[in-house]
């Protein structure tokens, strides 16, 4: 699934072709987390750091998360899309067979693109009568964090964040940000070029440290998913291209 299946039906015929952003995704997840990373290796511990390489560092660490979960979208959009096609480039017989069943058993396609993106995982599954992840799976709380993660930049809400150790709790609902300080602060390594009176989200947390974790989760739970499913994994032949650092 990592090569481009080709259809032609005559000379004279136009040539079809079913891409796989997918693959296109975490090559740039893992692309801008290595160049995330390169600055901050050579600027760690640089009092004045100018504007422009902090911008700079900026777009490669969130672009690098938020891509890291546009592969985990494009990845089981394009196998669910391959199924409601029936674009069946398997030989293995038992894999176009699967393939068959999830088009036999989900055939409405808007319940398919309404459905949260971690019940679309478990949905295959179920169909392909695999094991479900179970919540305390790593794997699985760590692609919800990172989910949870890309919702509240893409859809972003400011709210009041307070600094310091003798900060005290409102009366009113946790923020965002104080839930992510509790959920993430010991998942990665915070961002080395953040000021220390700065408060861990965004600035310290989106670092090398949050990129690397998000591509590097990203790729296990999928690898995790095409494994119980049985399935080769369309990025197999790309695994090489994948440093992030």
């Amino acid at each position: 699934m990592d090569k481009i299946p080709l259809e032609t039906s005559g000379e004279e015929s136009p040539i079809r072709f079913r891409d796989c952003f997918s693959v296109r995704y975490i090559q740039s997840a893992a692309l801008l987390c290595k160049l995330g990373f390169i600055i901050e290796q050579k600027y760690c511990g640089v009092r004045d750091i100018p504007i422009d390489v902090l911008l700079r560092h900026e777009a490669f660490i969130l672009n690098s998360v938020l891509s890291s979960v546009a592969f985990l979208e494009s990845t089981i959009n394009e196998l669910y899309a391959d199924a409601a096609d029936e674009a069946y480039f398997f030989s293995d017989e038992k894999h176009e067979a699967l393939l068959r069943r999830i088009h036999e058993k989900w055939t409405n396609e808007k319940n398919f693109d309404r459905a949260p993106l971690l019940t679309r995982y478990q949905r295959i599954l179920a169909i392909g009568e695999k094991p479900l992840f179970e919540v305390g799976d790593r794997a699985f709380d760590n692609v919800r964090d990172l989910i949870e993660i890309r919702n509240h930049l893409m859809h972003y809400k400011r709210e009041w964040v307070v600094i310091g150790e003798g900060r005290t709790k409102d009366a009113g609902e946790e923020t965002t940000a104080a839930r992510f300080e509790k959920n993430l602060r010991r998942k990665f390594a915070t961002n080395p070029l953040a000021a220390d009176s700065l408060p861990f989200f965004p600035e310290k947390c989106l670092g090398h440290g949050c990129a690397e974790w998000a591509v590097i989760n990203s790729l296990i739970f999928c690898d995790e998913f095409f494994r119980r499913l049985e399935l080769p994994a369309p990025y197999e032949g790309v695994r090489g291209e994948m440093a992030t650092r």
